[in-house]
């Protein structure tokens, strides 16, 4: 008898784990909402990150799912 040590609906893409800036916490599953470049030069860029429940709230489109 086989282990299978995944459950059944396990999802196949990769969940992220950092810093939610609308709530100022650290969350599962933050978005890249917004790159903030703040002059010129190394180290002047910022990026802005939302779990899902201030993407909700907020109406905050991630990135990625904006229309080129």
């Amino acid at each position: 008898m086989a282990d299978d040590t995944q459950t059944q609906g396990s999802p196949t893409i990769p969940v992220g784990y950092g810093y939610c800036a609308w709530h100022q916490r650290h969350a599962r599953g933050v978005r890249l909402i917004r790159v903030e470049e703040a002059g010129s030069g190394p180290g002047s860029v910022g990026s802005k990150f939302a779990c899902l429940s201030c993407r909700q709230a907020y109406g905050l489109v991630p990135l990625s799912d904006r229309p080129l």
